[in-house]
C-alpha cells in the first residue's frame, strides 16, 4: 500500500509539469495584448509600456517566461497579477470559497444521486424509475446556466427562500442554491450509473447465492448489492470533485460567487499567466490526490482488491 501511494504522489510530477505547460503556452498564444488590456485601451507612455513588459517578462520569448515561472515556483513565488498584488494573496481569496462550493455541491450530488440510483435500481421499470430516469435527462439536456437562472429566479427573487446572489464573505448557507446548480448535472450522472450498476448486479451469481443462503433482502442489498456497485460510482465523484472546482465560472458568475471561477475568468481576459497556471496547478493537484483516495477507496469497498 506504501509503495501504491508513493508511485501515485510520483505521478503528480509529471502531470503537474505538462498541465502547467500546456495552460502556460495557451495563455502565451492568446490573441491580444496583456499591456493594453491593462491601460484599457487607452495610450501609454512608451517608457512606461517598456517597463511594465519588463517587469513582467512580456517582452522574453515563451522558453524564458516559463523557465523563470518554474524557478519562482521553486521559492513558492507564484508570481504578481497586473494589478500589483501577489497571486498566492488572491487564490488564498478566493480558493475556500471554490472549495466550500464543490465539496457542498458533491456532498449533494453523492447523497441524493446514490439514494435516488438505488431505489431506482431496485425497482427497475416501476413508475419511480420511469419518473427518476426522464427527470435525469432533463436536467442533463438543460444548459447549466439555464438552471442557474430559473432557480435564481424562483427560489431566490420569487419565493425569498435564498439570497439570488453570494455577499463577499459568502457564508455556507449562502452557498446552498450556488452548490445545488453546480451539483445537479452530475446529480443526474450519478443517479443513472448507479441505477445501472444496482441493476447490473441484482443479476450477479453472489446474489443468488447471498439470497439461497436465507439471508435477508436488506442485507443482501446492504452488504453484497450496494457495496459493489458504488465501485463505479466513486471512480465518477472523485474525478468530480475537480470538474467541479474548475468548472464553477458559469455558476459563481450567476450567483457572483467570488471563488476561483470569477478569478479565473478575469484572469484569462487579462492575460495573466501566473494567476491562470496558479489555479490550473491546484486543479491538477486536486485531481491526482482524488483519484489516489478513489484508487484507495476500491480495496475498502471490495475486498477481493489488494494493492501490492
Amino acid at each position: 500500500m506504501v509503495m501504491f501511494t508513493l508511485r501515485r504522489f510520483l505521478q503528480l510530477i509529471p502531470v503537474f509539469f505538462g498541465a502547467t505547460l500546456l495552460v502556460y503556452f495557451l495563455v502565451f498564444a492568446t490573441p491580444g495584448d496583456p499591456i493594453a488590456a491593462l491601460s484599457g485601451g487607452k495610450p501609454m507612455a512608451p517608457a512606461v509600456e517598456a517597463a511594465l513588459r519588463a517587469q513582467y517578462n512580456l517582452d522574453q520569448p515563451f522558453w524564458v517566461q516559463y523557465g523563470l515561472y518554474l524557478k519562482n515556483l521553486v521559492t513558492l513565488n507564484l508570481g504578481q497579477t497586473f494589478s500589483g498584488q501577489e497571486v498566492a494573496t488572491v487564490i488564498a481569496r478566493a480558493y475556500p470559497v471554490t472549495a466550500r462550493l464543490a465539496i457542498m455541491a458533491l456532498a449533494f450530488e453523492a447523497v441524493f444521486g446514490v439514494l435516488f440510483g438505488v431505489i431506482a435500481g431496485l425497482r427497475k421499470g416501476k413508475l419511480f424509475d420511469s419518473t427518476v430516469l426522464i427527470a435525469s435527462l432533463v436536467v442533463i439536456a438543460v444548459p447549466t446556466f439555464v438552471l442557474g437562472f430559473v432557480l435564481q429566479l424562483i427560489v431566490g427573487v420569487q419565493l425569498g427562500w435564498a439570497r439570488p446572489t453570494v455577499s463577499g464573505t459568502a457564508p455556507w448557507n449562502e452557498l446552498i442554491l450556488p452548490a445545488l446548480v453546480l451539483g445537479l448535472v452530475s446529480l443526474a450522472y450519478v443517479i443513472r450509473l448507479t441505477r445501472a450498476s444496482i441493476s447490473e448486479n441484482m443479476n450477479a451469481d453472489y446474489v443468488r447465492t447471498a439470497t439461497a443462503k436465507g439471508l435477508s433482502r436488506r442485507r443482501v442489498v446492504m452488504v453484497h448489492i450496494l457495496r459493489n456497485s458504488l465501485i463505479p460510482v466513486i471512480t465518477f465523484l472523485g474525478a468530480d470533485l475537480g470538474a467541479l472546482m474548475g468548472g464553477a465560472i458559469v455558476t459563481e458568475g450567476i450567483f457572483n460567487v467570488p471563488g476561483v471561477g470569477n478569478l479565473l475568468y478575469q484572469a484569462i481576459l487579462k492575460g495573466e499567466s501566473a494567476t491562470v497556471v496558479a489555479v490550473v496547478g491546484i486543479l491538477v493537484i486536486v485531481f491526482v490526490v482524488a483519484n489516489l483516495v478513489v484508487d484507495l477507496l476500491y480495496a475498502v469497498l471490495d475486498p477481493r482488491i489488494r494493492y501490492v
